[in-house]
């Protein structure tokens, strides 16, 4: 008979997961190092109490940190998950109703970003004994729905232990996806508040060691040879580096290729760092928010590379970044789902670092056209030369961000993190911020979730700190950004976690302002103001007496607020280096001028203007939107 031992499914599942090993090649570590947890009436007595006795009895077995906010837990996981290249996140455990369904945003944000995170929110009893019980949703046409079924669209894994037995299938089930490259995402085990708390028998194999090896699939002869032949006939080749390259850890090899080659790389948001910004080969951002360099070439290209990228809107410029008549797309990822995008006939279905060392192999000796080797260099110098210009120092009471964002560059070091999600940061970071290092650049842009970034640098920081590097994590956020979810602030100054947190403070929503703009609404409620009761609206009114910095202040934060001047920028540069310098989490505020922009890099974005109005902005909007729109490629033809 196999050896059992006594336990609640909470103390199953805890102990379980403690003993999951992700290995990578040469690399081995835990998949779930550690869990979040904010307890209610729904897990206080499963998942809190096995948390609380693996702490009394193995406190290093399965440690348990606090949050302030349940959304947060899950940022947190994304961050540590994204500097530990998708090997390894945390698990979160919330409690019965609000604080579960608080999960639902950081789920979106884990499954668009492709990155694992693991959900334990509580729910309402299973056997339905005291129906109904606080906080539970009742549907009189169908009992059986609770508000975690909402987790269903938002994860990749779904799974509810209705009965102890199931536990042990679940939590397999759970780990195949969190571990799988193509496959992962948020992943959610609903747990009800009896049954976490029921006894069973669980088998000890159950509960010993268990390696989950990643999968680095190899390409395939007949798709490789129709890639080679693809790229060998091609003029003007284009590489699209996204996420994958680095969650594949490919980045040398896709030096090597590039090298070889003379191909240029233009990256995606999430591709930040697969190339130096200073490599001769890399034109920099590519899109919507791309360089003019890496879009004029994109235009032109008559095979686009694909490398780990899913193609979003602002990565292809709303479908207008690629305008070739016969342009082709060569898409390498290790999701078949991301490979056929674009209708691509050359899907490459196989890891990134793989496929990188097999094209090198097959195209030695194969090189571009001097002609067009040129052209890249040209181009390449043009945009370095404009970025060195909106770095310069204005002299203006009230910097632009461009000239914030040169400021920060010039104070941190290559290996220190950047890291950004929401508003008109990303675009500008996209396009000025020059990587100097593969985990250097980390701007969620795929959900890009206002508040994110605060809790998502404490993971990215937190994820570093388990691998033994001490590297700074530079946080730069908006005022409209911070004020959604500032209170992981807390948890850094609890835990001893040093966070670097650059405040730009423009009074409102500085990119939905620029974009108001674009399709008439005129920057409308997209200021901070008071109230204006005659105009009944907020264009006009006062700003807002509103003192961010004594909020970050009063977390326990050291605060440095730099004064509107001349020399405002020269201020910022020395309050970064003396944050680094110090032990401690720094706070830094200071003001900008939102009208102020990036240079243009040519990328044009889909937002819909309405087709009628009675506002002369609108019109105009319209006008200028039919005239971008018609530049759109149909997906075939």
């Amino acid at each position: 008979m196999a050896q059992t031992r006594r336990m609640t499914v909470g103390q199953a599942l805890i102990e379980f997961l403690a003993h999951q090993w992700t290995v990578d090649g040469d690399l081995r570590e835990r998949t779930i190092p550690g869990v979040f947890g904010i307890f209610g009436h729904g897990n206080v007595a499963g998942i809190g109490q096995a948390l609380k006795q693996l702490n009394v009895e193995q406190p290093d077995l399965m440690p348990y940190y606090q949050a302030r906010n349940e959304q947060a837990m899950v940022h947190q996981s994304v961050g540590y998950a994204r500097m530990h290249r998708r090997r390894a996140t945390f698990a979160s455990a919330a409690s019965v109703g609000p604080g579960a369904t608080n999960l639902l945003t950081g789920a979106a944000l884990a499954t668009t970003n492709r990155m694992p995170a693991l959900l334990l929110p509580s729910d309402t009893f299973a056997t339905r004994v005291a129906d109904p019980v606080l906080q539970q949703l009742e549907q009189p046409w169908d009992i059986g729905l609770t508000v975690n079924d909402a987790f269903r669209p938002l994860s990749r894994f779904f799974d509810r232990v209705q009965r102890p037995e199931q536990l042990f299938s679940i939590a397999l089930g759970a780990m195949r996806v969190l571990t799988d490259p193509a496959d992962t995402g948020a992943v959610t085990i609903a747990l009800p508040e009896d049954v976490q708390a029921e006894a069973i028998d669980v088998p000890v194999e159950f509960l010993q060691d268990r390696e989950w090896h990643l999968r680095r699939p190899l390409p395939e002869r007949g798709p490789l040879g129709r890639a080679v032949a693809a790229i060998r006939g091609a003029k003007r080749p284009l590489v699209v580096a996204g996420g994958g390259v680095l969650y594949s850890s490919a980045e040398h090899e896709l030096r090597a290729f590039v090298e070889a080659t003379g191909i240029p790389v233009g990256t995606s948001q999430a591709g930040g760092g697969s190339l130096p910004w200073d490599h001769p080969q890399y034109v920099g951002a590519i899109g919507a928010t791309g360089t003019l360099a890496a879009n004029r070439l994109a235009a032109e290209a008559d095979v686009v590379i694909g490398i780990g990228t899913r193609y979003s809107d602002f990565t292809t410029a709303s479908r207008t970044a690629f305008q070739d008549p016969g342009v082709v797309f060569v898409n390498v990822n290790v999701a078949s789902f991301d490979a056929y995008k674009h209708g691509s006939q050359l899907p490459v279905v196989a890891d990134a670092r793989e496929t990188l060392v097999a094209l090198s192999a097959e195209l030695a000796g194969h090189r571009v056209s001097a002609e067009y080797a040129e052209r890249i260099a040209r181009e390449k110098a043009q945009w370095n030369a404009a970025v060195d210009e909106a770095f310069a120092p204005s002299g203006l009471t009230l910097p632009g961000q461009p000239e914030i964002i040169g400021a920060v560059q010039s104070a941190t070091a290559p290996e220190d993190v950047i890291v950004q999600a929401a508003g008109s940061l990303p675009g500008d970071l996209h396009k000025l911020w020059r990587v100097r290092d593969p985990l250097g650049y980390h701007v969620e842009y795929a959900y890009s979730c206002m508040g994110y970034e605060i809790a998502g640098g404490l993971g990215a920081k937190r994820g570093l700190l388990a691998m033994g590097d001490d590297r700074d994590v530079v946080v730069m956020v908006g005022d409209g950004s911070y004020l959604m979810l500032n209170s992981e602030l807390v948890t850094a100054v609890a835990e001893g976690i040093k966070l670097i947190v650059i405040l730009v403070q423009n009074h409102g929503y500085a990119s939905i302002g620029h974009l108001s703009e674009t399709v008439g609404s005129e920057r409308f409620g997209t200021w901070y103001r008071e109230y204006d009761p005659d105009a009944r609206n907020f264009q006009s009114g006062r700003v807002l007496p509103v003192d961010l910095a004594m909020n970050a202040r009063s977390y326990g934060m050291d605060v440095v607020e730099i004064v509107p001047g001349a020399g405002a920028v020269d201020t910022l540069k020395a309050a970064i280096a003396e944050a680094k310098a110090s032990d401690r989490s720094t706070f830094i505020h200071i003001e900008s001028d939102p009208l102020i922009y990036a240079p243009d890099g040519a990328g044009w974005w889909d937002v819909p203007v309405a087709e009628v109005s009675t506002l002369d902005a609108t019109l105009r909007a319209r006008a200028e939107y039919e005239e971008q729109v018609a530049a759109q490629r149909p997906l075939l033809g």
